[in-house]
């Protein structure tokens, strides 16, 4: 046997560069001979098959909690809507940091399904408390968001100034935690400042016809 051990060049990604290796040894290896991967890169190609599925559990996972807790399947689909404002800002601060989808950030995308949905609860829930006391749905919405504004920030910029030694960390494994870092940072940010637009809106649109509590 014989090990073959390599770092990636510039401007390319784990997934090109097994993709090479995978086609250069179908070239060259004779019939009876295979190749098995190890380390980051095993767990890479592990991963990838299976993050679809990791996604689709989350976000299941985290609506039935919240189906639960609101006692409705509105509520969690309006607060829900965060995540995929989330995962654009997440994927850009990727491409701006030079990174790649790999094992690390999709830890982070992970992750991030967590975090985002405070912000849609925060408004949802207060927004419902006032339609309890008999308010009306667009007045309901636009004072949760406004009094939910300051708490949202402060959840954001905690997070954020937390993942940024991580992203802009340096030394051995220094990759990993970029990745994480970086992918958490440009989620929060984007995702907050779409989430407190979204959100009130398409609250307005999908909680007209029913009154929370009923």
């Amino acid at each position: 046997s014989v090990t073959i051990t390599a770092n990636l060049a510039p401007n390319y990604s784990l997934g090109e560069a097994l993709a090479f290796m995978d086609d250069a040894a179908a070239k060259v290896l004779q019939p009876g001979y295979a190749t098995e991967l190890n380390g980051v890169s095993r767990e890479f190609r592990a991963s990838s098959g299976a993050l679809g599925l990791v996604f689709v559990l989350a976000l299941l996972f985290i609506f039935l909690v919240l189906a639960a807790q609101f006692e409705s399947f509105v509520d969690p689909f309006i607060i829900l809507l965060a995540v995929p404002l989330s995962m654009v800002g997440a994927l850009a601060a990727l491409q701006l940091s030079g990174g790649t989808l790999n094992v690390y950030s999709q830890i982070g995308l992970v992750t991030l399904i967590g975090l985002i949905t405070k912000h849609g609860i925060l408004i949802v829930e207060f927004s419902n408390q006032l339609r309890q006391q008999g308010k009306a749905v667009r007045d309901a919405v636009m004072e949760a968001a406004t009094l939910r504004l300051r708490p949202i920030l402060m959840t954001t910029g905690a997070m954020v100034l937390g993942a940024l030694p991580l992203a802009l960390a340096s030394g051995a494994g220094a990759e990993s935690r970029q990745q994480i870092g970086w992918v958490i940072v440009g989620g929060m940010s984007v995702g907050t400042l779409l989430t407190i637009f979204v959100v009130p809106t398409v609250y307005t649109w999908f909680a007209r016809t029913r009154v929370p509590g009923e």
